[in-house]
């Protein structure tokens, strides 16, 4: 998870964008000969991506980019101390 990569696809591109790279990537993911490497990259953007369409949820129901931003975080490091 990296916030300026969330903050940079929150944006520069709308849910209906992000969901439609997220179902990509999701596809390739899934593809036979896919390396772990490949695997480990696709996996961390598909974390941002979500990230971004949690930001964008957020925003819609009246957080402030930088609040959204800044509650998504907690939120992620919340679960890994967990």
């Amino acid at each position: 998870m990296k916030l300026p990569i969330i903050r940079q696809a929150y944006q520069n591109a709308s849910t209906e964008q992000l969901e439609t790279t997220l179902q990509v990537l999701e596809s390739i993911s899934e593809a036979r000969g896919v390396s772990e490497e490949e695997l480990n990259v696709i996996g961390e953007l598909i974390t941002n991506i979500c990230g971004a369409l949690e930001v964008h949820q957020l925003v819609a129901g009246g957080k402030r980019e930088s609040e959204a931003l800044n509650l998504f975080a907690q939120k992620v490091m919340g679960s890994i101390d967990k």
